[in-house]
């Protein structure tokens, strides 16, 4: 009989307490593990979000003037006169050196019109880079081509529009092609068109009034992006909208130094857990060590016998954590994400790691016990024979 049938025979006569390892164990690894997870599904939620959905760095003319408007609300009376873009110069985004990371370019002109008699604001926009830059509208009929328009949920019960109407807007009829539902923003008070026919109502050929840019936001530097893009185009003023994006990233490094906390905590108490019951192991089993060494056995021997036992137990401990915790994560995870579990993380590195926690703690409280057992004194242990 080897070393290895020893510790064997050994786990199967005292299951209890290897159970009793085994989950004490496991619980530390499966809690690291479903924390670790969590905190990485929602980070690459909100990442494939960020790159996913609207604009995060806005291009305007440079000015001057302070903005007169506060909150919404705006101060009348007042009227500057603005610069605007040239679209030419657009294409020089596409040649910045983090160009790469620019996904949609979106030009907006903007100008005042009249519709009915009311007064409006004209928005002239690119369609096709708007179903990228705001997916989340919605809208009641379709986008509007050549002579048509585009209202806003506000605008068009205002003006008193429906889909199919037809309107005269400076001296040219256009028809209603569609209205946006509400969207809790500005745009419910807009009239958009298509970027050519507002630059040719507003008598703003080849000019933009603003920029929307959306930028691949997984490790893209956005701050040198808006940098760039302010030495492509001198005369505008660049900035990126980072307010939400850095509260929500600061929120999850605050999750992630609790997930790490809790799970040092908990895996501490699952390897004194490891030990102590393996203490308790190596005293009730003092006579079975002393005839070990009675009848020939090293010291180095007995501390094997313990080790394996470690080992076996541990890496079934780390199989069941991972397991485990990964299952847990899995089933949390619809009701702390938006988006359910279709983004849950993994990665063959999360099962290394978690197989390796668990042999370095459980080899690591076993260290004790073996050192325990190989010091009995065998004339002690066979005494009570």
């Amino acid at each position: 009989m080897n070393l290895r049938d020893i510790a064997w025979q050994s786990l199967k006569r005292r299951k209890a307490r290897a159970v009793f390892v085994l989950l004490g164990l496991a619980v530390g690894v499966g809690t690291t593990v479903a924390l670790i997870a969590l905190a990485q599904s929602m980070t690459s939620s909100i990442n494939h979000k960020l790159e996913k959905y609207g604009a995060n760095i806005i291009v305007t003319p440079k000015s001057e003037q302070l903005s007169l408007s506060y909150e919404g609300i705006s101060l009348g009376g007042f009227s500057f006169e603005t610069s605007e873009l040239k679209q030419a110069d657009l294409a020089r985004i596409r040649t910045i050196k983090n160009a790469a990371n620019v996904a949609v370019v979106g030009p907006v002109v903007l100008g005042p019109a009249t519709i009915s008699g009311k007064h409006v604001l004209l928005a002239g926009v690119d369609f096709t880079a708007l179903e990228r830059l705001k997916p989340w509208w919605r809208i009641k009929g379709r986008t509007p081509g050549a002579g048509e328009i585009l209202l806003g949920a506000k605008a068009a019960t205002v003006l008193n529009l429906k889909t199919g109407d037809t309107l005269s807007l400076a001296g040219r009829n256009q028809t209603v092609s569609g209205i946006l539902e509400p969207s809790g923003s500005q745009d419910d008070d807009l009239v958009f068109t298509t970027l050519e026919s507002a630059q040719e109502i507003l008598s703003k050929p080849g000019l933009v009034s603003m920029v929307e840019v959306a930028a691949l936001c997984i490790g893209c530097p956005i701050e040198d992006m808006v940098r760039q893009i302010g030495e492509a185009l001198p005369s505008a003023s660049v900035m990126a909208i980072q307010s939400v994006v850095r509260g929500r990233m600061e929120t999850l490094r605050l999750f992630e130094r609790f997930a790490f906390g809790v799970s040092g905590l908990v895996t501490l108490i699952g390897g004194l857990v490891v030990m102590v019951t393996m203490m308790a192991g190596v005293r009730e089993r003092s006579r079975e060590i002393g005839i070990f060494r009675a009848i020939g056995f090293r010291r180095s021997h007995v501390m094997m016998v313990v080790l394996f036992e470690g080992a076996v137990l541990s890496a079934l401990a780390g199989v069941l954590g991972f397991l485990g915790g990964f299952g847990v994560a899995w089933g949390a995870l619809p009701y702390l994400s938006e988006n359910g579990g279709h983004a849950m993380f993994f990665s063959p590195w999360l099962a290394v790691g978690a197989l390796g926690l668990a042999m370095l703690v459980g080899m690591g409280s076993c260290i004790y016990p073996a050192v325990m057992a190989a010091r009995l004194d065998p004339f002690e242990a066979l005494r009570s024979l």
